[in-house]
C-alpha cells in the first residue's frame, strides 16, 4: 500500500504595522511586503492558508489536501477531520498590540462556532533589552483595566518578562499578553485568528487610522489576575547517533519538540516519520540540511522552510546540520 509522502509548505504573508524585514532578509521568504510581520507556515485558516511547494500537490492549498485525503489528519480524535492548529514565524520589529485570546467555549458561542486561541512561543531571536507582556502584576477588576485603558495608564499594570533566544512560553487563552520589539518567534497554535485587541500604543495605520480595539470582549475574556513570572521548563534532552530531541510543550492542542540533526561526522542518518494517529509538521528554525525518500527522491530543507507529514507518511531519512520544531496534532 502507498505511503503518503511528506511535502514542502510555502506560507501566506501578513504585513501588520508592527512587523519588520527579517523573515525577508534571514529566512527568504520572497514575499513582497514591507513591513512582513509574519508568515502563517503551515495554515488552513481563510485568512492566511498555506500552499504546497512541490510534489505532486504543487500550487494546491493544504485545506484543499486535506479535503482530498482527509486520513492525512490521522485518527487522534483532536483532528475532527479539520486541522487543529498554525504555526507562523513572527518578526516584531515593534511592540505587538496588549491582547487576548478567547477559550473555545467562548468563541463557539460568540464567534460563530470557531476555534479559541492557545499558543506557544518559542523564541528565535531577541535583541539585548527585548521584552515581551505576560498577564497582570496584581489582581485588577474590568473597571480598573478599562479605566486605564482610556487614560492610557494601562502599561503600569502590565508584567513585562525579559526574553532570550531558545525562550518557551505557553500562553492559554485568557492571558493577557504581548511579544515585545526586537523579538523573532516560531508560534505554534490553535487553529484561530481570534484577538481582542486591549490596547494599541495609538498607533495609526497606513491610512492615519487607529486599529480597532475590541474592549468589552476582551474584559469578557480576560484573566485579570495578577500572573505569576513565567519559568523556563526543564526540558530533557534525549540523544541517538546524529539526533537529540526535547519536548518544549504539550497540551491538549499539541505538543512541539525541538529537533537538532547533526550527521555530518557519523555515516548513520536520522529516521523519521509520521505515524497512523497524527500528522507532524517539521518547521526549520537553522541550519539545512536533506530529506531522503524511499525511492531515492530528496527534498532539499534551508532556515525557515516547513514541511508537512501526513499520518502515516513513509519512512524518511534526515542529513545535515538542522534544528527543527517537530509539531505533533
Amino acid at each position: 500500500m502507498k505511503q503518503n509522502r511528506p511535502f514542502l509548505l510555502r506560507p501566506t504573508g501578513k504585513d501588520y504595522i508592527w512587523g519588520g524585514s527579517r523573515l525577508n532578509d534571514d529566512f527568504a521568504k520572497n514575499i513582497d511586503m514591507m513591513p512582513l510581520a509574519e508568515t502563517w507556515e503551515c495554515s488552513t485558516h481563510p485568512d492566511g492558508p498555506s500552499y504546497a511547494a512541490g510534489g505532486e500537490f504543487t500550487g494546491l492549498s493544504l485545506k484543499e489536501i486535506l479535503s482530498r485525503h482527509p486520513e492525512y489528519l490521522g485518527t487522534h480524535p483532536q483532528s475532527k477531520g479539520e486541522l487543529p492548529i498554525l504555526i507562523k514565524f513572527i518578526d516584531a520589529k515593534k511592540d505587538l498590540s496588549v491582547q487576548v485570546h478567547p477559550d473555545d467555549e467562548y468563541a463557539r458561542e460568540y464567534e460563530n462556532g470557531q476555534l479559541g486561541k492557545t499558543e506557544m512561543w518559542y523564541v528565535l531571536d531577541a535583541r539585548p533589552d527585548a521584552k515581551l507582556v505576560y498577564g497582570l502584576q496584581h489582581d485588577a477588576s474590568k473597571e480598573l483595566i478599562r479605566h486605564s485603558i482610556a487614560t492610557g495608564a494601562l502599561e503600569k499594570y502590565l508584567q513585562r518578562i525579559p526574553v532570550q533566544p531558545d525562550d518557551v512560553f505557553y500562553v492559554e487563552a485568557g492571558r493577557i499578553h504581548a511579544i515585545g520589539a526586537g523579538v523573532l518567534v516560531a508560534e505554534i497554535q490553535e487553529s484561530s485568528n481570534l484577538t481582542y485587541r486591549l490596547y494599541d500604543y495609538d498607533r495609526v495605520d497606513k491610512q492615519g487610522n487607529k486599529r480597532e480595539l475590541h474592549i468589552d470582549k476582551a474584559l469578557e475574556v480576560a484573566d485579570l489576575h495578577g500572573s505569576n513570572c513565567p519559568k523556563q521548563p526543564i526540558r530533557y534532552i534525549k540523544y541517538q547517533p546524529g539526533c537529540a530531541t526535547e519536548l518544549l510543550c504539550r497540551c491538549k492542542y499539541f505538543e512541539v519538540y525541538r529537533m537538532l540533526v547533526n550527521t555530518e561526522r557519523i555515516r548513520q542518518l536520522v529516521e523519521y516519520r509520521a505515524d497512523e494517529v497524527s500528522f507532524r509538521v517539521l518547521l526549520c528554525t537553522n541550519g539545512c540540511g536533506s530529506i531522503f525518500m524511499e525511492d531515492g527522491q530528496v527534498l532539499r530543507v534551508f532556515r525557515g522552510d516547513c514541511v508537512f507529514f501526513p499520518a502515516d507518511s513513509e519512512p524518511v531519512k534526515i542529513h545535515g546540520r538542522i534544528q527543527f520544531l517537530d509539531v505533533r496534532g
